[in-house]
């Protein structure tokens, strides 16, 4: 990389600070490590991430290859919706954790990433996708990952200024009325059980859910679901909140009300079916649907009386 070299403008910043405006494609974070390590030179002068910059100052940043992923490959099948070289979308089907974690060492969607995507660029110095966004386990739909450093940061800055749109659609018990409205309630971790949220937390954080009933059943209603925030477990949350909860959610749905219904669900009944994003690339506005996963549209068909 040719070095920088700083001007009179650049004046007493700090080192990091000035080359993440040369270089707004790293994060800060990464190009703190990189000075660390020591791969951020000027000829004569030893730098720190704290070194204030002098006009003529000048540093060569030497970027080492990735390192290889600490996660294994895994060939798991994957349903790409688009792909190029800074991202990849994908239909995450039900079933699959997005990011290892404890219980879960492999069969996610990242070592299936690691698989499919061969020319990951890095971040973070290894040679892995950047997760931006996370559907639960059994909610199934579109997810964008991204396959270098700057997709990344774009990606994520775009999350939280709340520039992506989302649209779900999720088959629930009962048919809520209004049959359009708001949820807005505090979310955070439950007082008494750590692994549920709540819309009555100690501590919660703002989130908005906006609602609308597609089609209504004598007991059950198909909605669509656009999310301001992406708070966990929101729309699962805000619609159990409501006393309308997504059928088959074990967590925070009722299975005595969809027993006696005859409306027993394999799993939740939610679905990521649109994703808005600007490109990281080029800024342009791209949308991305996935259909209807097979176990949705079969219960749908049967709340319909069509024939399975």
């Amino acid at each position: 990389m040719e070095p920088f070299v700083a001007t009179a403008e650049d004046a007493g910043k700090r080192l990091d600070v000035w080359l993440h405006e040369r270089l707004p494609r790293w994060s800060r974070a990464r190009l703190q490590a990189l000075i660390d390590e020591g791969r951020v030179e000027s000829p004569g002068r030893a730098l720190t991430r704290h070194t204030r910059v002098r006009p003529g100052l000048a540093c060569r940043v030497t970027v080492p290859p990735p390192e290889e992923p600490r996660l294994a490959p895994e060939p798991i099948p994957l349903d790409v919706l688009y792909e190029d070289g800074d991202i990849i979308v994908v239909n995450k089907a039900a079933g699959i954790v997005v990011h290892p974690a404890a219980g879960h060492a492999s069969g996610t969607l990242v070592n299936a990433l690691l698989y499919h995507c061969r020319d990951l660029a890095g971040i973070g110095g290894e040679r892995r996708p950047g997760i931006v966004h996370r559907l639960d386990k059994d909610t199934s739909g579109v997810m964008v990952a991204a396959k270098n450093e700057a997709a990344l940061h774009a990606l994520v800055g775009e999350f939280k200024a709340g520039r992506v749109g989302k649209l779900y659609l999720a088959l629930v018990a009962g048919v809520p009325e209004p049959a359009a409205s708001t949820i807005e309630t505090p979310i955070g971790r439950a007082r008494h059980d750590r692994k549920k949220m709540s819309v009555n937390p100690p501590r919660g954080r703002r989130a908005v859910s906006h609602y609308r009933v597609l089609r209504a059943f004598p007991d059950a209603a198909l909605l669509e679901v656009r999310i301001e925030t992406g708070r966990t477990h929101q729309i699962r949350v805000h619609l159990a909140h409501l006393r309308h909860p997504v059928l088959g959610d074990r967590q925070y749905g009722s299975r005595r009300l969809e027993r006696d219904a005859g409306l027993a669900a394999p799993r939740q009944m939610l679905h990521a079916a649109r994703l808005t994003i600007r490109h990281p690339r080029d800024g342009a506005p791209r949308t991305f649907e996935a259909p209807l996963p097979d176990d949705m549209q079969t219960l749908l068909d049967r709340l319909s009386g069509l024939p399975s």
